[in-house]
C-alpha cells in the first residue's frame, strides 16, 4: 500500500512538471521561430540576429552546470525551477519592445532561465522518476514537453496569418496566459511534493549517501554523449541544405520539423519503456539513428528526405528521454543537480561546436561530406561507449551503490 502511493505521488509529479513544461514550451518554442524576422523589423542587422541567437544559447547552456552546483550547495531546487520558469514573463514583453537592443535582452534573459530551471528541474524529476522507472518517468514528461513545442508555433503561426506582421505583438501579447499558467502549475507541483527526494526509490542505483562528487561512470558516460552530439546534424544544416537545394518549400520544411516533433513525443513513451528493461545499452541507438537521420536528410529525393527526418524525430526523441534517465542512475543523490548542469552544459556546447562543425563541412564538402562527417562521429561515437565500458561502469556503479 505504501510503495503504491508512493507510485501515485510520483506519477503525480511527473505528470505536472510535463505539464509546466507544456506550458512553458507554448511560450518559448512559439517566440522561438520568429525572433530573427523580428529583431530585423526592429532594425538588427543579420549579425546582431545571429550574435543574440548564438549569445542565448551559450548562456543557456553553459551555465547549467553553476546552476546545477548551486542548486546541491543550497539544496534549493524548487526556488531555482520558479525563478527559471519566471523568466519565461520576459518574452510577452517583446510586444512592447519598439528597440532590437531590448528585444534582444528580453530573449537572452529569458534563455538565462532556461539554464537556471533545468538541472534543478531535472533533478525534482529524477527522484520522482527513480519510483516509476527513469526510462519511463523521462519518456512521459518528453511527451507532454513535446506536446507544448508543437502547439507553441502552430499558434503564433496562427495569429501572424490572421493579422499578418502586425501580428508579432498580439503574438507575444498572448503568451502571457501560458507563461503565467506555467508558474502556477509549479505552484501546485511544489505543494504536492516539497521534499521530491523522499520519493527516491531505496534501490536506485543513485542513491549513495552524502556523497556530492561525481562519479567516473558519470564522466565516461559525458564522454559518449558529447562524441555523438557532435555528430548530430541540428535540424538548422538539414532545412538550410533543403531550401537551398529546392527539395521541399519553406512552408514543407516548417511542416517536417513539426513531424519531427511528434516523432520525438511519440518515440519517447516507447524509449523510456526500453531504458528501464534493458539499460544504458538502449543508448547506442542514438549514434545509429543519428547517423541514418543525416545520411538520408541531405538527399535530394523527397522521399529519402521524409525518412530521414523522422529518422532525426526518433534520434532526439531517444536523446531526450534515454540520454537524461541516464543522467540519474549514473549521480548521487546529493550530487543531481551538478549531474544534470554538467551534462547539459557539455551536451550544449557539443551541440554548439557540432552544428558549426557540420555547416563548415556542408560549406566547404556539400552533402557528400557533411554525410561523412556525420557517420565517422557516430561510429566514433559508439567505439567510445563500448571502448570506455559505459554500461560496464555503470553496472559497477550500481554494486557500488547497493
Amino acid at each position: 500500500m505504501i510503495e503504491q502511493a508512493l507510485r501515485r505521488r510520483a506519477y503525480r509529479l511527473i505528470v505536472l512538471l510535463g505539464v509546466v513544461s507544456l506550458l512553458g514550451d507554448v511560450a518559448y518554442e512559439g517566440v522561438r521561430g520568429v525572433t530573427g524576422p523580428y529583431l530585423a523589423m526592429l532594425g538588427a542587422s543579420a549579425a546582431a540576429v545571429g550574435l543574440v541567437a548564438g549569445l542565448g544559447e551559450f548562456a543557456g547552456y553553459t551555465l547549467r552546470t553553476v546552476a546545477g552546483y548551486l542548486a546541491d550547495r543550497l539544496r534549493s531546487y524548487w526556488l531555482l525551477t520558479f525563478v527559471g520558469y519566471a523568466l519565461i514573463g520576459a518574452l510577452p514583453l517583446l510586444a512592447i519592445a519598439h528597440r532590437w537592443e531590448l528585444a534582444a535582452f528580453l530573449i537572452v534573459l529569458e534563455r538565462l532561465g532556461k539554464a537556471l530551471r533545468t538541472p534543478s528541474r531535472d533533478a525534482i524529476l529524477s527522484h520522482a522518476a527513480s519510483r516509476v522507472g527513469r526510462g519511463k518517468g523521462f519518456g512521459l514528461h518528453e511527451a507532454l514537453d513535446q506536446l507544448g513545442a508543437l502547439i507553441g508555433p502552430a499558434l503564433f503561426a496562427l495569429v501572424l496569418a490572421l493579422q499578418g506582421t502586425d501580428g508579432y505583438r498580439l503574438g507575444f501579447a498572448v503568451l502571457t496566459m501560458p507563461a503565467l499558467a506555467a508558474v502556477l502549475a509549479l505552484v501546485l507541483a511544489w505543494r504536492q511534493e516539497p521534499e521530491p527526494d523522499r520519493l527516491e526509490a531505496p534501490l536506485s542505483s543513485s542513491r549513495t549517501g552524502s556523497r556530492s562528487s561525481l562519479p567516473g561512470a558519470f564522466w565516461r558516460y559525458a564522454g559518449f554523449t558529447v562524441v555523438a552530439t557532435l555528430g548530430f546534424a541540428p535540424f538548422a544544416v538539414l532545412s538550410y541544405h533543403l531550401e537551398k537545394n529546392g527539395v521541399f518549400s519553406p512552408a514543407a520544411i516548417s511542416l517536417l520539423y513539426a513531424v519531427a516533433m511528434g516523432v520525438d513525443g511519440a518515440v519517447a513513451l516507447v524509449a523510456g519503456w526500453g531504458y528501464d528493461r534493458l539499460g544504458l545499452i538502449t543508448l547506442t541507438a542514438v549514434p545509429v539513428f543519428a547517423a541514418i537521420a543525416g545520411s538520408l536528410a541531405l538527399q535530394s529525393t523527397p522521399a529519402l528526405v521524409v525518412a530521414g527526418i523522422v529518422a532525426w524525430g526518433v534520434a532526439m526523441g531517444l536523446v531526450e528521454t534515454t540520454m537524461r534517465a541516464a543522467v540519474g542512475d549514473l549521480s548521487p543523490a546529493a550530487a543531481r543537480g551538478l549531474a544534470y548542469g554538467a551534462f547539459n552544459t557539455l551536451f550544449g556546447i557539443a551541440w554548439l561546436a557540432g552544428g558549426a562543425l557540420l555547416g563548415a563541412i556542408y560549406q566547404r564538402a556539400g552533402a557528400g561530406g557533411a554525410i561523412g562527417a556525420i557517420c565517422g562521429l557516430q561510429l566514433l561515437a559508439l567505439v567510445s561507449f563500448f571502448g570506455l565500458g559505459v554500461a560496464r561502469a555503470h553496472r559497477a556503479h550500481t554494486r557500488g551503490a547497493e
